[in-house]
């Protein structure tokens, strides 16, 4: 993904989600109604003869488990609250991984996806707990009229599944114009995506580049400064920002070409932003010239990336959007929160687990040698999807199998793809996925995660600017975890006004 990647104590906890009713997806709009499974009612008490414990409290999450990733089976049922027999049943649902415990068959339990069961669950127990769980991909947290996640059809843009817009064939920058303006009326490819060169001194940002540098860390620089060049920047008017992030888009697709040397640099840097689409320009980027198979390919990659709702670095967006930082601050928060490994370094994982694994022959033992030493494989069981596959993940390795499947890079991909699914730790995600169409197109190691920043900034640009025209500012507030009592003489403080 990574993916993509899109991770309060009560006495008396109801019981975890059942297959039969499943958490609902993430989102709320102001008019729309979810799509797939519901939450479900809490349920009424144990009765006797129940799987369920009897009730007892339980610590706070930062009380009850140890730092390490993975918790052993009575740390697991003791965090959850529930009898080991209902733990056991969550894993084999394929809610929580498990991976071997060292001694004899005992297994360990990931920490991050018991988080996440316990704040699905707390946030049917009341506004504090529901507050907390939001934070853990709980309940919906805000209101937004961009996507709704859908369990069985993935994201659904202003009211078109993404799926559908990527079989139909949509150019990305057709499908950015209409979730920007939520008109999907029949009309033609859009106008406004060419630049006029870079807006800065290649020359110059190539001399301060160290060698092997990342593409985030080249696309911050770059929208840096673009940022510095702009002094209109803070105008919020959708016009004036949607004017600035089309160019904005074809000079960040055109530095990804920086990976080559300097002379061949600067051909391919002008040779992008000289294409004809914003698909063409990342393949001259990276050095191919696109088939026509090949663009169709790509666009619905980029489509489906193009958003997923208030995943980490689109609601580090909407942060920096609500204290009216400018549309470029809005993306390098965005970037940054991307950066981090639990979220878009997912798919640079998944890709060297693979350039470790060689063969596609070799892939299963390398997979069964992580899991016997405890180690996670980022990129699959989506926590919003779970126990079900990510769809979006599913469609792009199947496009990748259709374009390039004889290829060795390709067959490593499925080859892992397969292991993970004979082992039950669910479907590939969007990360996967990615690699998948990166490697089938004959693109470098790392660029999928260049693919999902292109694509995403579409949504970080649409979940900005309504943000930006709600008019608030977002705020949560800490509950103080001390344990020592301060008396404050003057109450609790609240402003409307600048926050620290």
């Amino acid at each position: 993904m990574n993916p993509h990647s899109d991770t309060p104590a009560r006495s008396g906890r109801t019981p975890l989600p059942t297959r039969a009713a499943m958490p609902g997806p993430i989102v709320s709009g102001p008019s729309s109604p979810r799509v797939g499974h519901s939450h479900p009612p809490a349920p009424s008490p144990a009765q006797p003869g129940s799987s369920r414990r009897a009730p007892s409290v339980r610590p706070s999450l930062d009380e009850a488990a140890p730092p390490g990733e993975f918790l052993t089976a009575a740390e697991a049922a003791e965090l959850l609250d529930v009898k080991l027999a209902t733990l056991y049943a969550y894993t084999s649902r394929g809610l929580v991984q498990s991976v071997p415990g060292g001694r004899g068959r005992s297994r360990r339990y990931r920490r991050r996806d018991l988080e996440r069961l316990c704040a699905r669950r707390d946030a049917r127990s009341g506004h504090g707990p529901v507050a907390a769980a939001a934070l853990r991909q709980g309940e919906p947290v805000m209101d937004s009229a961009i996507t709704l996640i859908s369990i069985e059809l993935g994201p659904i843009y202003r009211g078109r599944a993404a799926l559908d817009l990527a079989r139909e064939g949509r150019s990305f920058e057709w499908v950015a114009e209409g979730l920007w303006s939520g008109n999907w009326s029949e009309r033609p490819e859009p106008a406004g995506w060419q630049c006029d060169g870079l807006g800065f001194d290649l020359d110059s940002l190539m001399r301060i580049l160290p060698p092997r540098v990342g593409p985030l860390a080249v696309l911050s620089l770059v929208i840096s400064l673009l940022a510095t060049r702009d002094p209109g920047r803070f105008s919020w008017h959708p016009d004036a920002v949607l004017a600035r992030v089309r160019p904005l888009l074809r000079r960040s697709v055109a530095v990804l070409a920086l990976g080559h040397d300097d002379a061949e640099a600067e051909r391919a840097v002008k040779a992008s932003l000289d294409s004809p689409s914003l698909a063409a320009a990342i393949g001259t980027a990276f050095g191919r010239e696109l088939e026509a198979e090949e663009l169709r390919a790509l666009n619905r990659a980029l489509v489906l990336a193009v958003d997923h709702e208030l995943n980490a670095s689109t609601f580090a967006a909407r942060v920096a959007a609500s204290t009216g930082a400018d549309v470029y601050g809005c993306i390098l928060a965005a970037l940054a929160t991307l950066s981090g490994p639990r979220h878009g370094g997912a798919a640079d994982r998944v890709d060297a687990l693979l350039v470790e694994a060689g063969p596609a022959e070799r892939v299963e033992q390398v997979v069964h040698d992580r899991q016997r030493r405890g180690e996670v494989i980022e990129g699959f069981a989506h926590p919003i999807y779970a126990p079900h596959s990510d769809p979006r993940g599913a469609l792009l390795i199947d496009l990748a199998k259709e374009l390039a499947g004889a290829r060795e890079d390709v067959r490593s991909v499925v080859a892992l793809v397969d292991a993970m699914q004979d082992g039950g730790f669910g479907g590939p995600s969007i990360d996967v996925g990615l690699v998948a169409i990166a490697r089938a197109l004959g693109f470098p190691t790392g660029s999928a995660t260049a693919l999902f920043a292109v694509g995403r900034t579409v949504g970080w640009v649409a979940h900005a600017l309504e943000q930006q025209d709600a008019g608030f500012l977002v705020r949560p507030r800490a509950r103080y975890r001390d344990g020592h009592a301060h008396h404050d003489p003057a109450g609790s403080s609240h402003s409307a006004g600048v926050d620290a």
